[in-house]
């Protein structure tokens, strides 16, 4: 059975501190642009299929949105396209903007 696991945002960012991580941001396009995970790919309809062909399978998927809530079904739909290992970060970008830094389409 395909199931996403729920990760925290101290987690997410020591996955990508040790670059163990891929970040998937499904928030729409303007708050993707007004800020964002530095290296994180905006995952929409259109972009999906990009995504499968660019990142390995094999290599860990943290799925972003806004509070934690959109992104696990999201995540659950990755871990069943063959995604070994996905996660909903508990939160979303609300916590994380309290905590780190973001990046905006400017940047």
């Amino acid at each position: 059975m395909f199931e996403f696991k729920h990760i925290s945002v101290a987690d997410t960012a020591s996955r990508l501190q040790q670059r163990t991580a891929v970040i998937a941001d499904i928030r729409d396009e303007q708050s993707y642009a007004a800020g964002h995970i530095a290296g994180a790919w905006h995952l929409t309809s259109a972009s999906l299929p990009a995504f499968m062909q660019q990142h390995d399978f094999a290599t860990p998927v943290v799925v972003v949105c806004y509070h934690g809530n959109s992104s696990q079904g999201a995540a659950q739909y990755l871990a069943q396209q063959g995604f070994d290992e996905v996660y909903s970060m508990d939160g979303g970008m609300a916590l994380w903007q309290q905590q780190h830094p973001v990046t905006t389409a400017n940047d």
